[in-house]
């Protein structure tokens, strides 16, 4: 165990250097900069259009209505991002937003979210990741475990068939002990601040709840063990947003008071 101490002088020296909190007040190792995660996010967006069909008309005014609505409930300086909005031709359930401003949204679920309300739902989830910093977080967490791994590699000594037994069991226990709960730590959190701000924009919140009903039931069940998976259950995302639809009520009730009001036809 002689290689213990480098793993926690690098774990220290990293946590010192880069530690920032996210909007729940958790504590976060963030080791990239926002201008990097911006140019990745523009790349990325880019590149994924060039791959997969895009569809416009009603369809892509529709999730622009939306997203420009949940847009204007982001502070301030995320608000003056140059938003940009893409809608994708594909069946899969799936919805994304990257750093840098960008949302992309699948035709698939456009098909489960029935109503501007529900469709916010996703788009206030998948922007609260950005707020959040958490594919900063993320990728910081990644380079984090690569070097713990390579410190007791190279400490240790492993080599040979027994060494390669015992890296791949480490790297097996950092992906299931580690990286997946964190993923799903961030998930959770995109739903607690996703909620909010849907609320905030005037959409109402209680959708959410019946989006993950609608996903749980076009699922049919099949989905992972929550311990293997990236994500929370349907049960327990939903669980967690009855837990939060107090206050996203209350935050609800002021937005419409101050007049915000949505009103975003679904095709």
């Amino acid at each position: 165990m002689r290689w213990l101490p480098l793993v926690a002088a690098a774990a220290l020296s990293l946590s010192l250097a880069a530690c920032t909190t996210s909007p729940t007040g958790r504590s976060q190792l963030t080791l990239m900069s926002e201008q990097q995660l911006d140019q990745m996010g523009a790349q990325a967006f880019a590149q994924y259009r060039r791959e997969q069909p895009t569809v416009g008309g009603a369809r892509l005014r529709y999730v622009e209505c939306v997203t420009d609505a949940v847009v204007r409930a982001l502070p301030e300086r995320a608000r003056q991002q140059n938003w940009q909005v893409a809608v994708f031709a594909s069946e899969q359930a799936n919805a994304f937003a990257l750093p840098g401003g960008y949302v992309g949204i699948n035709t698939g679920l456009l098909q489960i979210a029935a109503n501007q309300d529900q469709l916010a739902a996703v788009i206030g989830h998948e922007i609260a990741h950005v707020l959040a910093r958490h594919a900063n977080e993320r990728a910081s967490t990644q380079t984090a475990t690569q070097l713990g791994l390579s410190v007791i590699s190279s400490a240790s000594g492993l080599q040979g068939a027994g060494g390669e037994t015992m890296m791949a069991a480490l790297g097996m226990g950092a992906q299931y002990g580690i990286l997946l709960p964190f993923s799903r730590r961030h998930e959770s959190e995109a739903d607690s601040l996703g909620v909010n701000l849907m609320a905030e924009a005037g959409f109402d919140p209680r959708a959410s709840i019946a989006l993950w009903e609608n996903m749980q039931a076009s699922a049919g069940g099949a989905s992972p063990p929550a311990w293997a998976s990236t994500h929370p259950s349907h049960g327990q995302r939903i669980g967690g947003l009855e837990a939060a639809m107090g206050e996203a009520l209350r935050r609800y009730e002021r937005a419409r008071q101050r007049g915000r009001t949505p009103n975003c036809p679904r095709p």
